[in-house]
């Protein structure tokens, strides 16, 4: 409705990146810090990554994961003996060489010329290498297998061109790592835990997404085969959400993580590892953000209810009975159970004026706002705002007036509808913006032309093209900022013609914008 006057000054529909950026101020999520590329998570981004990372690391604990710690410090030489693994990632290890500093006589510190490390050691960007040392410890016979390892760490990749959760030079994630018997068992393992991820992103964080297989020219460097999950934001760019990867014998090989098989002989382990990070946050800002703020889905919201009492800092005593009436309110809600787990509520009795502290919360996305007035209080009601549905048709503020007794019924009910409501927005927006049809390089490069603002992801047929063949595809989409996001589990049959090789297809693909 034009007569609206939303909470943010850039609307996503007209500079959706500025927007991405005032979301994250606004609500008082993060903020860049003194060094180039990392940031400073604040407590409202932090808590929402706290849910996150205790729903996920439930889920990988069911699926018979424990969890360890490996150090920040990995040896150069780790990296040397996988040469795909550190060609991958090359260009973003950052270094240790020195282990003291001096002082130079000019009033600086310098790295000690007599404190230079017999060997470089490589701030962690992924630890596949660490990790496999530990395995080729630990496993003696096929009775250690499978070893299911977890571990949530930050780790550093030196990106060139950085934007708050997305892509920073720091990120917090996990990484899990995990050793087979063989093939078929590591296989089955990989899908597994792409499967956690796509129930995580959906059932958690309220994410549609499309899970499928990486193409060639995408896989983890020195991975077998590598799947994803892939979510659509607002602005039709995909975001890929998680990625999991079948890595052969690969590293095995270059660890020494051998077993004592059945028969007595030595087999190489075949391993896996999958990772998920901060940027999943940036994916629930994108995919349920809006023109007031963010949107938090109940289930990872540090507070699904806030209550305001609207204070009037006089000293006759009245803010005190309001904010003991809240406060009754408070311990009534979070006696209830939603979503699975009791309510979380805060009351909220710092000083300032109640619409002020509301349009905060707004901004926050918090899925419900409650504000109680001396009126409300004698009443026995409050007036109540659901973060999913902010505006009535008036153009103002939808309050809804519950009596308190009827509130705690009626809460957890609310929860549920605003986690499936955030769900569904998303997955059909997602759904609307998926074309299919396009039979050409041509049109695809139309569809993704000059005047397309937001034009969304393409389902494409194409014949699985390898080497130079793929090579050459890469790069015809390269010219249009294009990129192969996976291939969808459970497509049906291609029964076409590709579009980049005109040989018969064998699969679909997305093709998409992406972040």
């Amino acid at each position: 409705m034009s007569n609206i006057r939303h909470a943010l000054s850039v609307k996503r529909a007209d500079d959706f990146a500025q927007w991405y950026q005032e979301v994250i101020s606004a609500a008082d999520m993060a903020e860049e810090s003194g060094v180039r590329g990392c940031m400073v998570i604040k407590p409202w981004g932090y808590g929402i990554w706290e849910r996150i990372q205790r729903l996920l690391d439930q889920r990988i604990k069911d699926t018979g994961h424990d969890n360890c710690y490996f150090p920040i410090f990995i040896p150069l030489s780790n990296f040397e003996r996988e040469a795909e693994h550190v060609e991958g990632f090359a260009k973003e290890m950052a270094v240790v060489t020195h282990h003291r500093l001096i002082a130079d006589g000019k009033g600086k510190l310098v790295p000690d010329p007599e404190a230079k490390l017999e060997e470089p050691l490589v701030v962690r960007p992924t630890s596949e290498t660490i990790i496999g040392d530990a395995m080729a410890r630990w496993i003696q016979s096929w009775r250690d297998l499978p070893l299911k390892t977890n571990q949530w760490a930050n780790v550093v990749r030196w990106e060139m061109r950085t934007r708050m959760f997305l892509r920073t030079s720091e990120f917090l994630w996990q990484e899990g790592h995990t050793a087979h018997e063989n093939a078929a068992e590591a296989k089955e393992h990989t899908l597994r835990m792409l499967e956690v991820y796509r129930a995580c992103a959906e059932e958690d964080l309220a994410m549609p997404v499309i899970a499928g297989e990486k193409p060639e020219n995408e896989r983890f460097p020195g991975a077998v085969e590598t799947w994803s999950i892939e979510a659509m934001m607002q602005d039709g760019k995909a975001l890929q959400a998680g990625t999991s990867h079948y890595l052969g014998t690969n590293f095995a090989k270059a660890s020494g993580i051998k077993f004592q098989n059945r028969d007595g002989g030595q087999d190489l382990c075949h391993t896996t590892s999958w990772g998920v990070s901060t940027r999943m946050i940036g994916g629930v800002i994108m995919t349920h953000g809006d023109d007031d703020g963010l949107r938090v889905p109940p289930t990872i919201a540090p507070w699904q209810i806030v209550i305001l009492p609207m204070l009037r800092g006089k000293d006759d005593g009245s803010d005190d009975a309001l904010v003991a009436y809240c406060d009754e309110i408070r311990a009534a809600l979070k006696a209830e159970i939603a979503l699975g787990e009791t309510v979380r509520v805060q009351l909220d009795t710092k000083p300032g004026k109640a619409a002020a502290k509301r349009w905060d919360w707004v901004r926050k996305g918090a899925p419900i706002i409650i504000e109680v007035g001396s009126r409300d209080m004698e009443a026995g009601i409050v007036s109540l705002l659901r973060r999913d549905a902010l505006w009535g048709d008036s153009g103002k503020p939808d309050f809804h007036t519950p009596s308190k007794d009827a509130l705690s019924e009626m809460i957890p009910t609310m929860l549920a509808e605003i986690q499936s409501n955030l769900f569904e927005q998303a997955r059909q927006r997602r759904d609307d913006n998926i074309t299919t049809g396009i039979t050409s390089m041509d049109g695809l490069a139309n569809f993704f032309g000059e005047g397309q603002k937001y034009p969304g992801w393409a389902e494409v047929q194409w014949s699985k093209p390898t080497g130079a063949e793929l090579d050459t595809v890469v790069e015809q989409l390269k010219a249009h900022k294009l990129t192969i996001r996976n291939v969808p589990l459970g497509a049906s049959p291609a029964d076409g013609t590709c579009i980049f090789t005109g040989k018969p297809a064998t699969e679909f693909i997305y093709v998409a914008r992406s972040y």
